[in-house]
């Protein structure tokens, strides 16, 4: 074929739909469910659960509203689906057996070019003890239909902190240890607002705090270095490690790592140049999003031979807690590392927009990093971060000036016009307390008939 697709995830799903749509022969591998971790065991699942403890449903009625969730989005990802765009679906591992043929299912597939989108899956770190328990993560957490007593959580990352506020909204007791800080990737004030929002509503964060044994007593004790936390059940959500042991990438001449496949800019293995890599198993951050966006880059380069690099930049993350943490670019303290003196911060609390304030909710603030005129980092904290950060997407991915946020006319009152308050705040100072725009101004006055 010319193309053979190993993962169906975000990522493996729009390149094979892209290929097969214009004209490429596509064969998609996938061993276990399509559609990836996002939307059986990540994105879909916890935003649904989220929602359901936010609308006050009981934890029966949210587990069946998850379900419901899955269900209605499983038929776009769904094998007949491909089917019938004309990819061949073989449901299967896949295992390079050379460098120009992968194995799956008994059948052996010569491709012109290759995808590994295998995702990831999540790493249960070896704690002392662990292997008494039952240690959920996130693949299994969604199915628990008994209502957890007390939920200790390992790991104070996006997952554990979404899981910790959902289930504090069923009732449930809930202990978060973390061994440095919670959202340690995050802006620390931002994640400082998160976690004072956490721990207002009765969510225990023990930071700083290292698990070293775990043991069970009809319940789950963890044993940390300063102390003993005991609970019901346990969630495991201490990060997440790239799916390749079962592709034998040295029969297939790929090198690697843990953190996934050795590729260059433009997302193709430096070793065996068939091969391509997207998504969490490229070695870079890990989100869905960013997966379809590397698929877009590859079949530009597979289908049309035209250069295409992937980016970072300006790709945006979002906690979807209350309030929600959304960033893009880097944070202040990773600009001003960067930028230095060329750097300017500016700042707009969620308390002075009218919006927020007529919706009762002025937790956060938006704080912008400008260098030379133009938008490199965004952090927002605050109600509707994630749609928020947006407009800054657009902004950074198409390296625009502060000028076209501010030459936008926003409705009145929203919330986005933090955004436009924001980048005025850049301006501010050149235009109103500068003597010589004064000056001028007053100049002109004297001129004008």
């Amino acid at each position: 074929c010319d193309v053979c697709v190993i993962g169906a995830g975000s990522g493996g799903l729009s390149v094979a739909a892209g290929a097969v749509q214009m004209g490429a022969s596509v064969v998609l591998i996938e061993a276990h469910k399509m559609g990836g971790d996002c939307l059986n065991y990540g994105c879909v699942p916890s935003k649904a659960l989220l929602s359901a403890a936010r609308s006050g449903q009981d934890f029966g009625a949210a587990k069946v509203h998850v379900a419901q969730t899955i269900a209605a989005i499983e038929p776009h990802d769904s094998q007949a689906r491909f089917e019938g765009l004309g990819c061949t679906v073989i449901r299967d591992y896949a295992r390079f057996v050379s460098p120009a043929v992968v194995e799956a299912g008994g059948t052996h597939i010569r491709a012109r070019r290759f995808v590994i989108a295998t995702g990831s899956s999540p790493f249960v770190p070896p704690i002392d003890g662990i292997e008494t328990v039952e240690a959920h993560t996130n693949e299994t957490i969604f199915d628990l239909r008994e209502k957890p007593e007390h939920l200790i959580i390992i790991g104070g990352g996006p997952i554990g902190i979404e899981m910790a506020q959902a289930h504090r909204g069923f009732g449930c007791d809930v202990t978060v240890i973390e061994g440095a800080r919670i959202l340690g990737n995050e802006d620390r004030e931002a994640a400082k607002v998160v976690k004072a929002v956490l721990e207002g509503q009765g969510v225990t964060v023990l930071e700083n705090r290292k698990a070293i044994r775990i043991s069970s007593d009809g319940g789950v004790t963890v044993q940390t270095d300063k102390g003993t936390v005991t609970g019901s059940h346990l969630l495991v959500a201490a990060g997440r490690q790239v799916n390749v042991d079962k592709l034998d990438l040295a029969a297939g001449g790929i090198d690697h790592d843990r953190k996934g496949v050795h590729v260059d800019a433009g997302l193709k293995s430096v070793s065996n140049r068939k091969v391509y890599a997207i998504g969490d198993v490229a070695g870079g951050p890990q989100f869905t999003h960013l997966a379809g966006y590397h698929a877009g880059v590859i079949v530009r380069s597979m289908l049309f031979g035209l250069p295409a690099k992937a980016r970072t930049d300006h790709i945006p993350r979002v906690t979807y807690t209350a309030p929600e943490l959304a960033q893009i670019g880097p944070t202040e303290a990773e600009a001003m590392a960067k930028f230095g003196a060329l750097l300017s911060i500016h700042r707009v609390d969620f308390a002075s927009n009218d919006r927020a304030l007529a919706g009762g909710s002025t937790e956060g603030f938006l704080k912008l990093m400008v260098v030379k005129g133009r938008p490199i980092g965004v952090t927002i904290v605050g109600p509707q971060a994630g749609e928020l950060i947006a407009m800054w997407a657009m902004a950074i991915a198409n390296r625009t000036k502060l000028s076209f946020i501010t030459n936008t006319v926003l409705p009145y009152p929203t919330l986005a016009e933090i955004n436009k308050r924001a980048a005025s705040a850049y301006f501010t100072p050149k235009l109103f307390e500068s003597p010589l725009v004064k000056r001028v101004g007053g100049l002109v006055q004297r001129l004008l008939p």
